[in-house]
């Protein structure tokens, strides 16, 4: 049986879910300002997996493992990974996933039973994780982020991977959470994934106040719903801005049915980043 805070925010879910048919009334595909162009060193991924449960109402972990495993990503950040309410219950076969894609969890230290924390689960494939937190999220609706620096054959990268709200805003306010631990004392560069829940650009975005740190904000592609995907709710941010070489949907057949949300790739190129980190350090200790 639910508790009576998560009853609260179910209802507060179900009520902003029911007015996203209005939203899409009328809206036309963002122009897409993104590209995959050659010169990246490492493919980062952010994927809503709606729980398993596809377009087609079936619950299918096994689909879901199979769209992570076309992407072949290095890293891959996932939301709905386990039950919104109640038990939250984790979904996937995380023995499949290392044996079928190469990819392994982020350890984070969330209730038994339970992949990740409030549903996002941070998986990569080769590196080490030398510090991984989970943070709450301020809102109505229960909400979570994972913070993770992981040091790849690249370099080292610090990983927030959030599902915002469905409130404009509590997602303002969990901006301004997240902002306060996107910071790392050794000046590594910091990706932000995840489902935003924002589609609007400029003033007007909850996202706004992430603009000095993080892009690009401009560089958006529709995701939602998977079948017609007019809304742009799933964002790779990097910061420092240069750190993103390109974006793009991976847009299959599979991809369009197994989930409500297509995933976004993005391509980094975090040895130069590492390196005009380490450098841009040198010089301040000289100074």
């Amino acid at each position: 049986m639910l508790r009576r805070k998560d009853r609260t925010a179910k209802a507060s879910e179900a009520k902003a879910l029911s007015r996203i048919p209005a939203l899409l009334r009328g809206v036309k595909p963002d122009v897409a300002l993104s590209f995959m162009p050659d010169g990246g060193d490492t493919l980062i991924a952010s994927y809503n997996v709606h729980k398993g449960i596809g377009l087609d109402r079936r619950f299918d972990p096994a689909r879901t493992i199979a769209v992570i495993r076309e992407m072949s990503a290095d890293v891959i950040a996932l939301q709905e990974a386990s039950g919104r309410f109640g038990e939250r219950a984790s979904l996937l076969d995380l023995d499949r996933l290392a044996h079928e894609c190469g990819l392994v969890p982020a350890p984070v230290s969330g209730p038994d039973g339970q992949h990740g924390w409030h549903g996002n689960l941070i998986l990569f494939r080769e590196g080490t994780v030398t510090s991984a937190r989970q943070l709450s999220l301020p809102g109505v609706e229960p909400r979570g982020a994972v913070v993770i620096d992981l040091t790849l054959t690249a370099g080292p990268l610090r990983i927030i991977a959030a599902h915002l709200g469905l409130l404009r805003h509590s997602r303002a306010r969990q901006v301004e959470t997240l902002l306060s631990v996107a910071e790392a004392r050794d000046g590594r560069p910091t990706l932000l994934m995840g489902d935003l829940n924002e589609w609007r650009l400029g003033r007007r975005s909850a996202l706004a106040g992430l603009a000095p740190d993080f892009g690009p904000l401009h560089a958006t592609l529709p995701s939602f719903p998977s079948r017609f995907p007019v809304l742009a709710l799933d964002r790779v941010l990097g910061k420092p801005h240069d750190l993103i070489c390109g974006v793009e949907l991976h847009d299959t057949p599979l991809a369009r049915v197994a989930s409500d949300h297509l995933p976004i790739k993005a391509s980094i190129r975090l040895g130069a980043a590492a390196q005009g980190a380490a450098g841009g350090a040198h010089r301040t200790v000289a100074a």
